[in-house]
């Protein structure tokens, strides 16, 4: 499986430049690199996360499912498209859409740790749910940004049967470090694929720095800070190795843990 990692530049609150910008990115990601899947990053629609977020946020996901299920069934790739400010009768979450290459919505997910820090619990309502889907028939996950911080929403995907988690992202380049070591740290001891797409908004300083790492935590791909691409290919076949050479998930004593 091909992966790219749209580390995208977008302008706050402005929608419609931020729709056709990340339309023509994955059609130029798309052409030059032929990837099985395509990754935005979080809140691509409007950044993180503009103050008229009421005028701004997507209704329902109308807007983001009309355009990209079409973009993926023309492109016959698969898009997992970052997350949305989005609208509900419920209030606003940041919401990710995976679409598979036929452009059928095979994921929806409300963030679920919403970052304290920068009042986004102020301004977002929290999911309840994990996100497990298939992609071209691989196990597949995905997190948001903050929730990579809380390693037991990976290892309970991962006691699923995950192989690839995707991790979307508008991460500050302040603390670049920790996002790196994080990304890292949820490959290795998940034994699985890692697709890192941050942001590299320039309005709101984040950091890039995007990834596809693999489950010994070794880069495939790496990105710097500023707009780019970065393509991954990744060979299933290793993990049935690594975690029979080191079988983390046999030699786990869930009996011990207090996790609540």
């Amino acid at each position: 499986m091909k992966i790219s990692c749209i580390q995208m530049d977008m302008r706050l609150g402005d929608v419609a430049y931020n729709f056709a910008h990340a339309e023509d990115l994955v059609r130029t990601a798309v052409e030059k690199e032929r990837p099985d899947v395509v990754v935005l990053p979080e809140t691509w629609n409007t950044g993180f996360f503009p103050k008229e977020l009421a005028l701004c946020a997507d209704r329902d996901g109308e807007r983001v499912q009309a355009v990209f299920s079409a973009l993926a069934r023309e492109l016959n790739v698969n898009i997992v498209c970052g997350s949305v400010a989005n609208k509900r009768v419920e209030g606003f979450f940041n919401t990710a859409y995976v679409f598979d290459r036929a452009g059928e919505v095979v994921a929806e997910y409300d963030k679920t740790h919403l970052f304290t820090p920068s009042g986004e619990h102020e301004a977002f309502q929290c999911g309840w749910h994990t996100c497990r889907f298939e992609l071209d028939g691989k196990s597949c996950g995905l997190i948001i940004c903050y929730d990579i911080r809380f390693p037991e929403l990976t290892r309970t995907m991962a006691l699923e049967g995950m192989d690839l988690l995707f991790v979307v992202a508008q991460w500050p380049a302040k603390r670049t470090m920790h996002l790196e070591t994080l990304a890292r740290a949820r490959a290795i001891e998940n034994q699985m694929f890692l697709a890192l797409c941050n942001s590299a908004a320039s309005d709101t300083a984040c950091g890039g720095h995007s990834a596809i790492i693999d489950p010994w935590g070794e880069y495939l791909a790496h990105a710097g800070d500023g707009e780019t691409t970065i393509t991954g290919e990744l060979d299933f076949s290793v993990i049935e190795g690594i975690r029979s050479s080191i079988n983390v998930f046999r030699d786990r004593r869930p009996e011990l843990y207090k996790i609540k």
